[in-house]
């Protein structure tokens, strides 16, 4: 991954059961985040079969996580360095002290406006590094780093494997609102359940437009989704009744807005939609009435 600009950071601690796994704590602003580049270290086996290459794997065996940040707070250091802050509010870092695990979460800002979420399910940091610049009478602080080795949880995922990292892109097809809505209250937790395709319609069609002859404009429009990365697709129909029944597909009309034809006479017209997308049932707008006078 390319180094990103952030504009939220979580952590949350980690406690582990006698084997481990991890039982994750409600998330806290970790500090003012600027960026993170995150470095994968991936484990390689080539299984060779008649004098080539049978089958190739690659899986995760840990990655670092760089932050740059504007500080980090006395309490998110000693969750997170396993420094210590003694009676006087200092944070002291002492050579015996480690890390200690953590989720991480955090927000990056696409080009297209939307935002790529992400947890990281099991991190270790170091302690960060901080440079200051004397000039004259001044001090001038740099932006503190903060890294850390990012590794696969220990909890297994309901199909028996180690989640490491989790992400999402709002707006995506399938991608409920709750779940970016929620992202930071708690650590994500994936959910592999059977998804039933749905296609739910959020606009309908206007059920009345009244135009008039020789200076027709205007276009009919649907708004819909499915709960599927499967996009939704649309065919508009024709009719010469109030009815979805027995209407006659327009050639070339699939997308969600159909333009009112301007050649239409005094009359009245009748139009929907059908949409459709992999797995799920087709649904049917309601009719649109095009009166012409």
């Amino acid at each position: 991954m390319a180094t990103i600009g952030l504009d939220r950071l979580f952590y949350a601690k980690i406690t582990e059961d006698e084997n481990g796994i991890e039982t994750y704590g409600t998330p806290k602003i970790l500090a003012k985040a600027m960026t993170a580049e995150l470095s994968v270290e991936l484990i390689e086996a080539i299984l060779y079969a008649d004098d080539g290459a049978s089958e190739i794997v690659k899986e995760f065996n840990s990655g670092t996580l760089t932050l740059g940040i504007d500080d980090i707070g006395s309490i998110a250091a000693q969750d997170l360095t396993g420094s210590k802050i003694d009676s006087n509010n200092v944070v002291v870092s002492r050579s015996e002290d480690g890390g200690n695990p953590v989720a991480v979460g955090f927000r990056a800002k696409k080009a297209n406006g939307k935002y790529r979420y992400f947890w990281l399910y099991r991190v270790i940091f170091s302690i960060p590094t901080t440079n200051l610049t004397t000039k004259g009478e001044s001090i001038t602080f740099s932006s503190p780093t903060i890294e850390g080795t990012v590794f696969r949880r220990n909890k297994l995922d309901t199909e028996n494997k180690h989640p490491w990292k989790a992400e999402v892109t709002e707006g995506d097809n399938g991608v409920a609102q709750e779940t970016i809505t929620n992202w930071f209250s708690s650590v994500y937790e994936p959910n592999f359940s059977p998804v039933t395709p749905t296609i739910t319609v959020t606009t309908q069609l206007a059920a009345l437009t009244e135009v008039v002859e020789g200076s027709i404009s205007g276009s009919l429009s649907v708004v819909a989704s499915t709960n599927t990365s499967y996009p939704v697709t649309y065919q508009w129909y024709e009719n010469t009744i109030d009815s979805t029944t027995g209407g006659t597909a327009i050639n070339g009309e699939t997308s969600a807005s159909f333009d009112i034809p301007t050649d239409l006479i005094a009359g009245s017209y009748y139009y929907y939609c059908v949409l459709s997308s992999v797995g799920a049932s087709a649904v049917k707008t309601n009719v649109a009435t095009v009166t012409v006078s």
